[in-house]
Formats: structure tokens, sequence, C-alpha cells
């Protein structure tokens, strides 16, 4: 089912999402219900928070693109990246790498508003799958780029936040707009 996304500044989006305990069916039609919801929105990543839900809980499929990374590894060994997607993860910690890069990045919860975003070139990302086992991933590229926006979504970290002071200031405007549409929806 196609869930409603959540946009800013709706306060689930500020949420540090609780830890999956158990993987019960409500998390698995969640799952399944975000990953249609990221496809129907033509996305390439989507957190519970999203979609409301404050757990730790996230989608990704960068499947499109195959040549999006340099190299995908899971539990240290080479693997073809689109043979695993989607990836569906719940209690994530990542390690990014020292070199950064700055890229253009966008965001379901913020219609029609990017901006550039620093952010590690690689990661390496630790989960849990829906069938409890736990599974690091090893990459760069969009998928790592994916990891890190997601997982700040889990933490309630939006990319804005990780936006310089000058993009900042020259989105006040367009930030206010989203402030007053959300003020009047909750109306």
């Amino acid at each position: 089912m196609v869930l409603k996304v959540v946009l800013y500044p709706a306060p689930v989006l500020r949420a540090k999402c609780r830890p999956v305990t158990t993987v019960t069916d409500k998390i698995r039609t969640l799952a399944a219900d975000m990953l249609e919801t990221m496809r129907d929105e033509r996305g390439v990543g989507l957190a519970a928070p999203q979609v409301g839900e404050d757990v730790q809980v996230a989608v990704i499929d960068v499947s499109h693109n195959p040549q999006c990374v340099s190299y995908f590894k899971i539990n240290g060994e080479d693997k073809n990246m689109v043979e695993h997607m989607p990836i569906v993860f719940l209690n994530p910690k990542i390690e990014g790498g020292k070199a950064k890069v700055s890229e253009e990045e966008g965001c379901l919860s913020f219609p029609d508003l990017r901006g550039q975003i620093r952010r590690s070139e690689d990661m390496k990302v630790t989960y849990e799958t829906l069938e409890g086992e736990t599974v690091t991933i090893e990459s760069d590229g969009l998928l790592a780029r994916a990891f890190q926006h997601e997982i700040d979504h889990l933490n309630g970290i939006l990319f804005i936040d990780r936006m310089s002071p000058a993009a900042k200031v020259g989105l006040k405007r367009k930030l206010k707009r989203y402030m007053e549409e959300w003020a009047d929806e909750k109306e």
C-alpha cells in the first residue's frame, strides 16, 4: 500500500527513532509499504519517520543506476549490487570514510527542494534484516549517500541540517513556506 509521505516540519521527522526489538508482521508490512511508497514517489530511499513511524526501519533501492557505485561488499565479499536491491534495513550503525564529497541531494519530505550536501564518499553500515540476520555493507557513491541520508532520518537529522550556512540563508523563504503550508494542513 502506498503511504502518505510526511512533509517538513512534521515533528516525527525530528524524532530519534526507537530500535526494532522484534520483527513483527506490522514491521514487515511497514517495510513492504515503504518500498511501494518509495517507488511510487520515484525515490532511492525512504525512512520510517517519513511515513509517520518513529522506528529504525528504512529502505533503499539504487538498482536503476548500477554504475552509481565503484564497489559493493556484503560481509567483506565483493557482490553484484543490483542483485541485492532493494535493501530493507533495521537498527543501522554506520561508519563514514574520511574522504568527503559534496553532491546535490533531495528528500521526499521536502518536495522541490535540493541542495549541495557534503557527506563521506564511502561508508560501512551494519544492520539487521527482516529475517534477523546481521549484515555489513561497504560501498561508495549514490548507495553510500543514500544510506547516510536515511540513517540521518532515523536519528532526527534532516538534509537541510547538513547544508552550509549560506545555503540555509538562501532557503529561509522556502522553509518558511513549508511551515505555513504544514500549519494550514493541521487546521
